[in-house]
């Protein structure tokens, strides 16, 4: 797949236009839509014949929940146009209906009933109408949820959704690339079985006697769930095709186009594990020009140092972006390091690189910096919750929080009391827990006994300078520039009790050195949480991705400088979304089953990735 080409951007040139007027909400709809009050239990619909637009019309069913405006910049990458579900009628007279549904599975039933479109979309569904379901757009069409319930779903699929087990050792939530094993004729999944699709969720659908016949594929994550079901006309599943690169395009394309699937046996490869991950960083600020640019810090120091000590430029956020994407990064994420940081909700620069990324980067995309509770310079207060909105709207799919965490974590452990009032809680309870990282700034300090210390502190493979055998890592706020009284180990427990789905462990003492990433850091948090942890700071090197996969239990890795300065000019992951099986097959190189403990993550320097397109589609 080849990418649209990224035009010549300059944010300061780029009109701005409220993110709302882009990405209309189900919540924000007033209560008499359409001319007529609806409820949901005394209003019969009947499916209309005539379709709602032409063949090139997608009505989109967006309840105001998370980042639908990614499958919106997919359904028109693919050369179709959108209506948005103002009413129930919409859905009614839908020629293709998709519901790509995002957060918590009560909030987005309230929606549907409060709005009258559970009925219509019952109805629809039941008249075997051309439906996709997307992630939580699948779990609202069984039984019942036991997310925050039970609480009663669109039961038009036998079964409960529930929680996946960390018990066995698995991360919850369920983060990354994972393959898929169809179990019958799946029509939009032709051709794709074993192929690696992004999953980022926490409940699941089990497969029973009861739901067999609805069941088109599987996914292995300590059991079998359920990744897609298809009944005629009807497809949901549980995977984001917006994130998963060429081969969620050409699961949507097929969709769009249904004529073109049905004809074609599926391929079977076989299903392989989660991959782990690599991400592409981009720490984004303004220059001293106030234009946007890419930067990299040493040790945090984003300043060259020369006479002028300028800011490190290696390039232009969206640009780079679209690049990495091209060669095969698994997610990207955005550090908004600007001086705009202290008013998050006027960066509308960074709010811009967001949009204009995600309009042709189908991998996830995280953005962090800025997102805690403020009040502007006219007074107006901001909660954090408003700010992870805007974020979200203009196309991240995680936000990343850092000092607010820290404060947070502080004041939990010092009370033992959850409030629900942190940014992390606030954000978690609404869009999911799946839907926050962490982001941990730690320092290592070294001590001789572990009887100096009331923080939890490792022995070190690597003396000190004066010959200790200990350290913990104290972490700290403020881009590093403030230390704090409480250690990584603790503030990683304490965040995964607030609602944190992921952690993304920095270390500053590694940053920029290109020497690998502190192990003993990335194995102390990787083995006392159970949600996934990022591996970040100190990539210098192919080997060191191979290193922290094979030496702790690190979910993902996450590199900048390596990538910005072209060290490595090519990203093989084994979670890409150009994988063939879990597989790569690199010119000049063996073929490489991954992920395997010692292999996942590797990367190849200066070698062509073979990709294969999802026939017969072409980009």
């Amino acid at each position: 797949m080849e990418v649209m080409p990224f035009s010549s951007f300059s944010v300061t040139k780029v009109p701005i236009f409220r993110s709302s007027a882009l990405s209309p909400s189900l919540n924000y709809l007033p209560q008499d839509v359409c001319g007529q009050k609806f409820k949901l239990k005394s209003r019969k619909f009947s499916v209309c014949a005539a379709a709602s637009g032409g063949d090139s019309v997608v009505t989109l069913l967006d309840y105001g929940a998370g980042n639908v405006r990614s499958v919106r910049n997919a359904i028109r990458y693919l050369g179709f146009d959108i209506k948005d579900v103002q009413c129930p009628e919409d859905i009614l007279n839908a020629n293709r209906l998709i519901f790509p549904g995002v957060g918590a599975f009560a909030a987005a039933m309230n929606v549907l009933n409060q709005k009258g479109m559970a009925e219509a979309l019952c109805t629809y569904i039941q008249s075997d109408r051309p439906f996709l379901g997307i992630c939580l757009g699948l779990q609202l069409l069984f039984e019942s949820s036991e997310e925050n319930g039970p609480v009663k779903g669109l039961g038009l699929v036998p079964g409960v959704v529930g929680r996946f087990d960390s018990s066995n050792g698995f991360r919850v939530p369920h983060i990354g690339w994972n393959a898929l094993k169809i179990e019958s004729n799946s029509g939009i999944l032709d051709d794709i079985g074993g192929r690696h699709v992004y999953f980022v969720h926490s409940y699941r659908a089990m497969p029973s006697n009861d739901n067999k016949d609805w069941i088109s594929s599987t996914c292995n994550y300590g059991d079998n769930f359920i990744a897609s079901i298809r009944r005629g006309n009807v497809h949901a599943v549980q995977f984001h095709p917006e994130k998963s690169g060429v081969v969620g395009l050409s699961i949507l394309r097929r969709f769009l186009q249904a004529k073109h699937y049905g004809v074609q046996r599926p391929i079977e490869r076989e299903a392989s594990k989660l991959a782990k991950r690599v991400i592409a960083c981009l720490d984004v600020r303004a220059n001293d020009r106030g234009d946007l640019v890419v930067t990299k810090g040493d040790q945090y120091d984003v300043r060259e140092h020369t006479k002028q000590n300028e800011v490190r430029n290696l390039g232009k956020p969206v640009e780079l972006a679209g690049q990495y994407y091209k060669d095969g990064a698994d997610e990207v994420s955005f550090l908004n390091i600007t001086g705009f940081r202290d008013f998050p909700l006027g960066d509308l620069p960074m709010l811009q690189v967001l949009r204009y990324t995600s309009e042709n980067v189908f991998v996830p995309l995280t953005v962090g910096g800025g997102i805690r509770d403020f009040t502007d310079g006219n007074g107006r207060h901001y909660t954090s919750l408003e700010v992870a909105s805007e974020y979200f709207r203009s196309g991240a799919d995680k936000v990343s929080i850092g000092s607010d965490a820290v404060y947070a974590a502080e004041e939990y452990l010092r009370t033992g009391v959850k409030t629900g009032k942190s940014s992390l809680e606030q954000i978690s309870r609404v869009y999911g827990n799946q839907a926050v990282v962490v982001s941990i700034d730690p320092r290592k300090v070294y001590v001789k006994n572990l009887d100096d210390i009331e923080f939890k502190a490792v022995r070190v493979k690597v003396p000190g300078p004066n010959g200790e055998e200990y350290a913990w890592y104290q972490c700290t706020v403020n881009g590093g520039r403030e230390g704090r009284p409480i250690g990584a180990y603790e503030l990683a427990k304490a965040v995964e009790e607030l609602g944190a789905g992921e952690i993304l462990l920095n270390c500053i003492d590694c940053d920029g050195q290109g020497k690998g990433f502190d192990i003993d850091l990335i194995k102390l948090i990787s083995d006392a949480v159970s949600i996934p942890v990022i591996a970040s700071s100190g990539a210098g090197a192919v080997e060191h991705f191979s290193e922290v996969f094979r030496e702790t239990n690190a979910s993902a890795a996450l590199a900048a400088g390596i990538f910005h300065r072209k060290e490595v000019r090519r990203v093989i992951s084994t979670g890409t979304q150009g994988s063939i099986n879990g597989s790569h097959e690199v010119q000049g190189c063996t073929h490489l089953s991954l992920p395997d403990a010692a292999l996942a993550g590797a990367l190849f320097i200066g070698l062509p990735l073979l990709r294969e397109p999802c026939s017969p589609y072409e980009y």
